[in-house]
């Protein structure tokens, strides 16, 4: 089994950043497809960012192409989400994901483990 644990989240002015992490625990992930996905209030769930077991093939939604960063520290066993230039509308509730298979994918069935999220407010 594996645990995730997310921190960083924070409420923030408009064209700031914030820098989330993603705490694994119970096996090592640097095998592993990690992704973050992002609920607002009242909408589904939406994928934002994955990141293959290699570190260098990583899949970006539209919304955040440009301002969001995805990295991986194995060591730590440890993910971050980089965010710049934050909007309004990405405020939601982030988490992390994590998939034993080496594909990037963009909906949460095809992750396995996830967190219990972390709020990220964003002020106009």
């Amino acid at each position: 089994q594996v645990q995730l644990v997310e921190s960083g989240g924070r409420l923030v002015q408009a064209g700031g950043s914030l820098r989330l992490s993603c705490a694994a625990s119970g096996r090592t992930v640097s095998s592993y497809t990690m992704a973050w996905f992002r609920q607002a209030a009242g909408k589904e769930r939406e994928f934002v960012v994955a990141i293959i077991r290699s570190d260098v093939i990583t899949n970006t939604a539209d919304p955040v192409k440009g301002r969001f960063i995805i990295s991986r520290d194995n060591a730590k066993n440890t993910v971050y989400l980089q965010m710049n230039s934050l909007k309004p509308e990405d405020t939601a509730v982030y988490y992390c994901a994590a998939a034993t298979t080496a594909q990037l994918h963009t909906i949460p069935a095809g992750y396995t483990y996830w967190g219990q999220g972390t709020q990220v407010t964003v002020s106009s």
